[in-house]
């Protein structure tokens, strides 16, 4: 129980940066997203289970606060945290490069499947000015962050490992 609690402040704590300081950072009001950066480390760290158990926490936290379509965010984590979490029997841990690829592909799939949403709510956008505008400043974030995110997440696994 305690593992998790010291989880959960992980979580919440870079919730917090997410929402309260890099907003200040935006561009064309896109910003790094750490809910999925976490997602994705804490599979290929931990296992899908616990990549898709992260994937609908930090989901839910996304979708609790963005005022966006319910469920989006919570379903495109949780599949996120599977599919990374099934590669994590597969790649040695101390590996960081895997992890940080990955995510620009786990942007790129929550990006679309955000779309796929999207249109099938009925909406409609330019999908080619939207790639500009939106896809290609989140990967950059992301790849920014990506290291940073996974070496915190790396580090703190070692620490929660102590306490089991």
């Amino acid at each position: 129980m305690k593992i998790f609690a010291m989880w959960a402040v992980l979580t919440s704590g870079l919730y917090v940066l997410q929402t309260s300081l890099f907003p200040m950072f935006t561009y064309n009001g896109i910003s790094t997203n750490l809910m999925l950066l976490v997602t994705v480390s804490v599979a290929f760290l931990l296992g899908h289970r616990y990549g898709v158990f992260m994937g609908f926490a930090s989901g839910l936290l996304q979708d609790l606060t963005s005022g966006s379509f319910f469920g989006c965010d919570i379903f495109s984590y949780m599949l996120i945290g599977l599919l990374c979490g099934k590669f994590s029997d597969h790649v040695f841990k101390e590996q960081f490069i895997l992890p940080v690829l990955a995510s620009t592909v786990a942007a790129t799939m929550h990006y679309f499947i955000m779309v796929m949403f999207v249109f099938l709510l009925g909406y409609h956008l330019n999908l080619q000015m939207n790639l500009q505008t939106t896809l290609i400043p989140m990967l950059c974030y992301q790849l920014a962050f990506a290291y940073p995110v996974h070496k915190l997440v790396f580090e703190f696994n070692k620490y929660t490992q102590r306490w089991k």
